[in-house]
């Protein structure tokens, strides 16, 4: 009787995946259900952010983001991976932000400048963190998705271009960053 409990406890109690509290979350605006996906995503988002843009601004786009997943929680339809939309979400977020910052809605490029890297004590790191943020945007960008685990047509679809130039934006990143870090390869 005792493991009929516990098993019943245990299926009770199963762990729910993020799409399934998102579509929760979606039809009965419960913040339980917000905050668990917080409690899951939020880092995931900012060290996203934080890796295209500085420190407060990566703040404050985080926060932003989240405001929209709670205006816009009726439009997640559950075909797609929560993290996805979350970051798509924090991408055009962060490219409204730069273009209200900049004065004019042209490309990505403008983003490099205002860009920077966690500070850490490791020299390789440190050097990683350089040659990151020296990659043209874009490069950075599909790069950083990737190392968050997004297949090929997701960051394409995130990013609103083909797989085909997500490749290419990949291939260069991973050529600039070993050329850049190659003095450190034993």
């Amino acid at each position: 009787m005792v493991s009929v409990v516990l098993s019943l406890r245990h299926w009770l109690n199963m762990p729910v995946d993020d799409e399934t509290l998102m579509q929760r979350y979606a039809q009965t605006g419960d913040a339980r259900l917000l905050s668990a996906l917080y409690d899951r995503r939020a880092d995931d988002l900012y060290h996203f952010l934080l890796a295209l843009c500085g420190h407060d601004m990566a703040q404050d786009v985080a926060q932003k983001t989240w405001l929209k997943v709670i205006e816009k929680r009726r439009l997640f339809n559950g075909s797609g991976r929560f993290k996805g939309w979350l970051f798509t979400l924090g991408r055009h977020t962060l490219l409204d932000d730069l273009r209200k910052r900049s004065g004019h809605p042209s490309s990505q490029a403008e983003v490099s400048a205002g860009c920077e890297f966690c500070d850490v004590d490791n020299q390789l790191a440190e050097a990683f963190g350089a040659a990151l943020n020296a990659l043209p945007f874009e490069q950075r960008e599909a790069f950083c998705l990737q190392q968050e685990g997004f297949g090929l047509q997701e960051i394409a679809t995130m990013c609103d271009c083909g797989t085909e130039t997500i490749k290419s934006r990949l291939r260069y990143a991973r050529h600039t960053l070993r050329q850049r870090l190659e003095k450190y390869h034993d």
